[in-house]
């Protein structure tokens, strides 16, 4: 099922708007109910206001009315597999548990797999806003 992920992101991926960095990032979420979500990075001239891959397919399961996912796939143009950025790796803990499985990618296809517990250990969350 990985493949039809790596797919989807890559295809969203050629969508990505980098005319800064020129470095273009595709992500794509499945849900328990085996829906597909993807979203690619868009940049802006004021560099903090762009937004990154993995929070343009969060948002896109959001606003269809899922909540979780417990597989990713995240795919760029590099020669090695590009982790989440540390914010991106917050936001995919808010909506994934620790064993859903986050795959990186190369367009060249090399692939390297965590859980998101692996992706962010000691990952901040609503336990800690409970008093």
């Amino acid at each position: 099922m990985t493949s039809d992920l790596r797919q989807h992101a890559i295809a969203v991926q050629e969508n990505a708007y980098a005319p800064y960095s020129n470095f273009k990032v595709g992500a794509a979420l499945r849900t328990a109910s085996g829906a597909v979500f993807a979203g690619c990075n868009v940049e802006n001239v004021a560099y903090p206001e762009g937004t990154c891959a993995e929070a343009g397919a969060i948002a896109a399961m959001i606003a269809a009315g899922e909540t979780a996912f417990v597989e990713a796939y995240v795919i760029a143009g590099s020669p090695t597999p590009v982790t989440p950025c540390g914010g991106c790796r917050q936001k995919l803990a808010e909506f994934g548990q620790g064993d859903a499985r986050v795959t990186m990618a190369t367009l060249s296809g090399v692939e390297e797999v965590m859980t998101m517990a692996e992706l962010l250990p000691g990952a901040f969350g609503r336990a800690h806003m409970e008093g």
